[in-house]
């Protein structure tokens, strides 16, 4: 196993050896406590990896796209996916195997199994096998094959890179080296003896190398897929004006700059507008001058570029375009700056010097539609999500005058499920009879609307007793459930799950929150 560069892993890595090595000690119950803990560490560090990992794949996947030769890293990427995701998998299956064979849920934890101190399970499970077929050896023996093939084909990806093969933590340990007793195998070595409590994280931090390793691959081939180095050799002029279009008497503002900037080239670039030096500061020359006139207006904009190692000059030179006028159009939500699916959005338009029998307003996009309310005041409603740049634009025209404003469509926020005014924790048997049921709550939402809980799940898992569940239509409690709620007594815990509620605009429900209640 090679040692972890990040910290995170290594601090991993020393938990685990720590609470490995208490095992030689007498295993109290707040050391089998501690193994869930760890466990419980490891899952969520590896949840950080997946988002880290799940962004590295979309950024070479968008490399790939940009630069079609670079598609067969993007295609090694989804397969280092592919890969981690099997073996992954079949880890949680091999976990959830001994979850159950050790009893399964814990009736006070059921997050954990009943035996989590049994040895026997475990070694007969991952090391022993099945007594009445001799020749099936434990699980232990498939886990090591599946740890060396999915290592060796992680390695072909990254086409044997010793540097990259270093960062592969996902790996079977030299068990005849740290073994002390003579044991015959590395499953033996790992897994006999073993608590049910101390083979979990065990089996986490296995599935937590394996999402290291993709992550090691996956940077090498986003670096291979960026490229090592960029040469900027092509350069165009660009001005940012703060206003395209300016009143009579103001002052026009913009900043022009070298697209492909580079940090070296302050010294040996020149900006000059109509003739006149501009001075530059990290880049950029800031142009100020006074609108006069009304009008289009021409900026010539020449930029020299010095090679600092030839001492060769070039000339870049573009002309841009401004107007001067004296009108002016303001489009804006009154409430949210996007619109919203299902609802009445307010918007609120004013153009200056433009008569209202000469102002036409329309929309395109996101399935918009726009009608007057009265005066500046209109009302859109639309019915086409969008990403995060504006889908749906109001346009505004009349009297010379041409302009728009682009606007995100988006749902309507996800509700919140309550029960009464709570989410979720503990309540009195009695106050917790009298809820009708579950209602959608929209929070902060600025809009008048209201959503409706299509249905859910509901479980009552009594102290010591199996769990009981009904399906429910609808928020308000249905026969079957209503049974289950008049059953609650003080140490019972009910579940709300599978929660969906429908929003105005949707075409289906959404899966909203899960509710858990204790019952005091």
């Amino acid at each position: 196993m090679s040692i972890p560069k990040e910290p995170r892993q290594l601090m991993i890595n020393l938990m685990y050896l720590v609470l490995t090595a208490l095992l030689a000690l007498n295993v109290s119950a707040e050391v089998m406590n501690a193994f869930f803990s760890l466990d419980k560490g490891i899952q969520e560090s590896g949840k950080i990896v997946d988002v880290s990992n799940s962004r590295v794949l979309d950024a070479i996947e968008d490399q790939a796209e940009a630069y079609p030769d670079k598609k067969e890293f993007a295609e090694k990427a989804k397969q280092a996916q592919a890969i981690t995701s099997e073996f992954v998998d079949y880890v949680q299956n091999l976990r959830d195997e001994l979850f159950e064979a050790a009893g399964g849920p814990h009736p006070d934890h059921p997050e954990w199994p009943k035996r989590k101190k049994d040895k026997d399970v475990t070694t007969r499970l991952l090391v022993l096998g099945d007594p009445n077929t001799p020749e099936d050896d434990g699980k232990g023996f498939e886990l090591e094959a599946k740890i060396k093939e999915t290592r060796q084909k992680l390695i072909d990806l990254v086409d044997k890179d010793p540097e990259v093969i270093k960062s592969i933590s996902l790996d079977v340990e030299d068990w005849k080296a740290l073994s002390h007793d003579k044991k015959s195998s590395w499953a033996d070595f790992k897994f006999r003896q073993m608590p049910v409590a101390a083979v979990f994280p065990m089996f986490s931090k296995i599935q937590s190398d394996a999402k290291t390793s993709a992550a090691a691959v996956l940077n090498y081939l986003f670096k291979k897929a960026k490229g090592e180095d960029i040469v900027f050799d092509v350069f165009q002029p660009v001005l940012a004006a703060k206003k395209s279009y300016v009143i009579r008497g103001e002052k026009f503002e913009a900043d022009v700059f070298l697209g492909a900037y580079s940090s070296q080239s302050s010294e040996n670039t020149k900006v000059y507008v109509n003739g006149n030096l501009i001075p530059m500061e990290e880049g950029t020359a800031h142009y100020t001058t006074k609108a006069t006139g009304l009008g289009t207006k021409k900026l010539n904009v020449k930029i020299v570029v010095t090679n600092p190692l030839t001492k060769e000059e070039k000339e870049y030179e573009k002309v841009f375009e401004y107007e001067v006028g004296e009108r002016s159009v303001a489009v804006s939500a009154d409430k949210m700056n996007v619109f919203y699916i299902g609802v009445e959005n307010p918007v609120s338009i004013s153009a200056a010097g433009i008569p209202t029998s000469e102002l036409r307003v329309s929309i395109s996009g996101g399935g918009g539609k726009i009608k007057k309310v009265s005066g500046s005041q209109y009302v859109v409603t639309v019915s086409k999500p969008g990403g995060q740049e504006p889908n749906c634009f109001v346009k505004v025209s009349g009297g010379g005058m041409n302009a728009k404003k682009g606007f995100r469509v988006k749902r309507i926020p996800d509700p919140i499920a309550r029960l009464g005014n709570k989410s979720d924790g503990t309540l009195p048997a009695g106050t917790f009879k009298a809820q009708k049921g579950l209602i959608a709550w929209l929070d902060n939402f600025d809009f008048d609307a209201k959503c409706q809980i299509q249905g859910f799940r509901l479980v009552r898992v009594p102290k010591r007793q199996d769990a009981v569940e009904a399906l429910n239509s609808g928020g308000s409690y249905k026969s079957q459930a209503q049974r289950l709620i008049n059953q609650a007594k003080p140490g019972d815990t009910f579940y709300f799950m599978d929660v969906k509620a429908r929003c105005p605009g949707d075409s289906s429900g959404r899966k909203i929150n899960s509710l858990v209640f204790n019952i005091k």
